[in-house]
C-alpha cells in the first residue's frame, strides 16, 4: 500500500521540501496543500521592483524540477485542523488528508494592528493580489503613510518613494531597524531615505486611521494626537506564524513550531519523529549561535532548512539514523534601497551592545560588525559585495570558536 507525505503550504518552503523529499529517494505519494491560488512563488520583489511594476504571479513562479512532476498539489486548499495522534488534515472544503508523514511549511501572515478602521484601508504586503492592490494605488503625488520602520517598511517606502509618492514613515523606535540592527545602521538608512524625500515620525505609534466609508482612508493620528494626511496606509509591523491549524497537538507554538535539531515539533513526550517544521514557521537550534532556538524570516532559510528537514522525514518514517552532514545554517538576507544591497550574516540582534565598522565609509560601502563578548556574532554590509564571502568566513569560524549560548527568539525581517 502505497504511504503519504502531506506538506502543508505551498510557498518557497513546501516547493524546496518536495524537491529534497525526491532528492533524498521518497518515490510514493506528495501531496501539497496551499491556500493560495498560485504556485509558488518568489515574494521578495513584491515590496521592489513587482510593486513598482506590477504584479504578475506567472512571471514570478518558481520552476519546478522534473523529480517533482507527479507531486499532487491542492492550491486553494486551507488546512484548518491537524490531528497528528491520527495523522489526518481537516480541509476547510470539508474533505480530509491522511498522511504517513507531515511537513509543516505554513510560513507567516502580517500581524493586525486594532486601529478601528477597516482592513482593507490598509495595506500590508504579504501576497502577490496585497502587492497587486498597494500598487494600483502608488501614484505620484499620493500621501503614504507606512506604519513600521523594519526591513518590509523601508522598502516599501523606497519603492513608493521613486513613484513619485509623497512617502512618511511612523516607528515607535529611535530609528528604522533598530531591533534589527541598531542604531548606527538605523542613522545611516534614516539619512538615505530622507535623501529621497522620505520622512520619519520616530517614537510614535499610530493610534487611529481616519476616513470615509465610500473614499477611503483620509489621514492617521499619531500617539502624540498629531494628524498626518493619507490616501494610501501600509502596515509593515511585522509578522506571525501561521500555527493556529497546529492548536491542540501539545506542541510549543509560542513563537511558530519549536523544533529539535532534526527539525521535529517537539511536545511534553519528545520530537514528534514523523512530522517536521521548514521555513519561517519553524523555531529551531541554530548550532552556530550555541544550539538555542531561533524562528529565522529569510529568503534563503527554506532551502537550506529543506534538505536536512527531508532526511530527518524519512528517517523518521523508515526508523533509520539520519543521513548526511548536521544543519548548521548561517542565517542570510539582504534588502535593496535605493540601488544599494544590505546584506546581512548571523544574527546582529544579538550583538547590538557592540557593533563597530570595521571596513569602508558608512555612507558610501562599508562592512559594520556585531559583537557579543567580543565574539563577532553577526554583519551587515552596505554593498562590498566583492568582500562578502571573506566576512562570511570570518563569522562562521569567530561563532564555532566561542561558546555563545541565547534565549528562545525571532531573528525575523529581510530577505
Amino acid at each position: 500500500m502505497s504511504r503519504t507525505i502531506a506538506v502543508v503550504g505551498a510557498g518557497l518552503a513546501g516547493l524546496r521540501a518536495t524537491e529534497q523529499l525526491r532528492a533524498a529517494g521518497w518515490a510514493e505519494r506528495v501531496v501539497v496543500l496551499g491556500s493560495e491560488v498560485h504556485p509558488p512563488y518568489n515574494r521578495p520583489p513584491l515590496t521592489k521592483a513587482a510593486l513598482r511594476d506590477g504584479v504578475d504571479p506567472t512571471a514570478l513562479a518558481f520552476r519546478q524540477r522534473p523529480s517533482t512532476a507527479d507531486v499532487e498539489w491542492r492550491l486553494g486548499a486551507t488546512v484548518t485542523v491537524a490531528d497528528l495522534a491520527r495523522r489526518k488534515l481537516l480541509v476547510a472544503d470539508g474533505s480530509t488528508v491522511s498522511y504517513d508523514g507531515l511537513v509543516i511549511a505554513t510560513g507567516v501572515c502580517s500581524r493586525r494592528l486594532s486601529l478601528g478602521a477597516p482592513h482593507e484601508w490598509r495595506h500590508a504586503i504579504r501576497t502577490a493580489e496585497d502587492a497587486a492592490a498597494l500598487h494600483g494605488a502608488l501614484r505620484p503625488g499620493a500621501r503614504v503613510v507606512v506604519i513600521g520602520a523594519g526591513f518590509i517598511g523601508c522598502e516599501v517606502a523606497a519603492t513608493a518613494a521613486g513613484l513619485g509618492c509623497c512617502v512618511t514613515v511612523v516607528e515607535p523606535f529611535a530609528v528604522p531597524l533598530e531591533r534589527q540592527v541598531g542604531e548606527l545602521v538605523g542613522v545611516e538608512v534614516r539619512r538615505r531615505h530622507e535623501e529621497h524625500g522620505v520622512e520619519f515620525r520616530l517614537g510614535r505609534t499610530v493610534s487611529a486611521v481616519e476616513g470615509d466609508e465610500a473614499a477611503g482612508p483620509s489621514g492617521v493620528v499619531l500617539s502624540d494626537g498629531s494628524r498626518l494626511p493619507a490616501d494610501v496606509v501600509v502596515k509593515a509591523v511585522g509578522s506571525v506564524a501561521n500555527t493556529g491549524w497546529l492548536e491542540g497537538n501539545g506542541l510549543d507554538l509560542s513563537s511558530g513550531v519549536l523544533c529539535d535539531e532534526g527539525l521535529h515539533p517537539l511536545t511534553t513526550d519528545g520530537a514528534l519523529r514523523d512530522v517536521v517544521a521548514v521555513g519561517d514557521v519553524a523555531r529551531f537550534p541554530v548550532p552556530m549561535f550555541g544550539g538555542a532556538p531561533y524562528r529565522v524570516e529569510h529568503w534563503t532559510m527554506p532551502t537550506d532548512m529543506a534538505g536536512h528537514a527531508a532526511r530527518s522525514l524519512l528517517a523518521g518514517i523508515t526508523g533509520s539514523p539520519v543521513e548526511g552532514p548536521p544543519f548548521n545554517p548561517v542565517p542570510t538576507f539582504w534588502s535593496d534601497q535605493y540601488g544599494t544591497r544590505i546584506q546581512s550574516f548571523g544574527l546582529p540582534a544579538l550583538g547590538l551592545g557592540d557593533v563597530r565598522v570595521l571596513e569602508g565609509d558608512l555612507q558610501a560601502e562599508a562592512v559594520v560588525g556585531y559583537h557579543a563578548g567580543g565574539v563577532l556574532v553577526g554583519l551587515v554590509l552596505f554593498g562590498m559585495g566583492k568582500r562578502m564571502l571573506a566576512y562570511r568566513q570570518q563569522l562562521v569560524e569567530a561563532a564555532s570558536s566561542a561558546d555563545l549560548v541565547g534565549g528562545a527568539r525571532s531573528a525575523a525581517g529581510g530577505r
